[in-house]
């Protein structure tokens, strides 16, 4: 049986017209990717990098994090350096998620898309990632989606609103009617600001901002 947390979850679902979904943590979990090739940039520049300093790194683009990586080193170098290991960072990244397949959404998130679709619920991505796209083909969702905003898209990284302001333009919905879907502190701002209702995914202490939380997609439904 579902808490009374999930029920007004499931309430609140029935009076968007659309959803946005964070990618990373809600739709898959490449977390993980992330982490092994941040650590091993990390540990081919002198320095190590722990999962706890990858958490901080949830919905920030690649050149913010990679600032921060090189904050936690204690390394000051040039832009072109930068734009050197932010590319061979993807790389590493890109070779982990070529091997990714359907297998590998996380629990409840092909249905509750699948439910969205079939209820005539518009449905758009926005995310921070520059290979969202990809990460959908893997995962053979891409027709799931009406609209993609990625950090291809956008000049500013959560908790700007931006990725979500233009997820709403490009769906032809307004803010308000928007409900989306985050696991990352930064995102829930980001939402709230771009003036949208908020389902946390994840760890209420983090998310305790959104208008609910739940431990994931599973939990949901139309």
């Amino acid at each position: 049986m579902l808490s009374e947390n999930h029920r007004d979850a499931n309430r609140l679902l029935y009076t968007k017209k659309a959803f946005i979904f964070d990618l990373d943590g809600v739709l898959v979990d490449t977390a993980i990717f992330h982490y092994q090739a941040w650590k091993r940039l990390a540990n081919s520049l002198g320095f190590d990098f722990t999962w706890q300093q990858n958490e901080k790194l949830k919905g920030v683009s690649r050149r913010q994090s990679l600032d921060y990586l090189l904050g936690w080193g204690n390394l000051q170098l040039s832009d072109a350096e930068k734009e050197q290991l932010a590319t061979r960072k993807n790389e590493w990244y890109l070779a982990l998620v070529g091997g990714m397949t359907h297998w590998d959404l996380l629990p409840g998130a092909y249905r509750l898309l699948s439910e969205a679709r079939n209820k005539g619920i518009r449905v758009a991505l926005g995310s921070a990632s520059k290979n969202a796209r990809l990460v959908l083909e893997r995962t053979g969702i891409s027709d799931c989606f009406d609209a993609v905003i990625d950090g291809n898209a956008v000049t500013r990284s959560k908790p700007d609103p931006e990725v979500f302001i233009k997820a709403a333009d490009a769906l032809d919905v307004p803010p308000g009617a928007c409900l989306v879907f985050e696991d990352a502190h930064a995102g829930v701002a980001a939402a709230l600001a771009a003036g949208m209702q908020v389902v946390g995914v994840g760890d209420p202490a983090e998310l305790g901002e959104a208008d609910m939380v739940v431990m994931g997609l599973a939990d949901l439904g139309i």
